[in-house]
């Protein structure tokens, strides 16, 4: 069983920079699908980073340049660094993961970790 435990968010003034962190508890090697999810008030979830099972990442157009998505295998803990944050970039943000290829529907997910970013 994979449990995922997000921390990191807070309250930030615009240009402001957080760095989110998501745990893993259970076996994710480097056959699963990371990924960096969230979720504006009112708003639909929308996918923010990912990186798949070569190891590769990808952004969504909106935060390209601004946020980077590592993970470090030894201590399986995925990072999200958000820099130049802004007030549009206020959001719960969730980790997840699934086996295989990115293109399909996440099956684990953490709790999200809040962040809000005031002008």
């Amino acid at each position: 069983q994979v449990q995922l435990a997000e921390s990191g968010g807070g309250s930030v003034q615009a240009g402001g920079s957080l760095r989110l962190s998501c745990a893993v508890f259970g076996y994710v090697g480097n056959g699963y699908c990371m990924a960096w999810f969230r979720q504006a008030p009112g708003k639909g979830r929308e996918a923010v980073a990912t990186r798949d099972v070569q190891g590769n990442t990808n952004y969504a157009d909106f935060v390209k340049g601004r946020f980077t998505l590592t993970k470090d295998n030894g201590e399986s803990i995925m990072y999200l660094q958000m820099n130049s944050l802004a007030p549009e970039d206020t959001a719960r943000y969730y980790c997840a993961a699934r086996y295989g290829s990115c293109n399909g529907e996440m099956k684990y997910w953490g709790v999200g970790t809040l962040v809000t970013v005031s002008s």
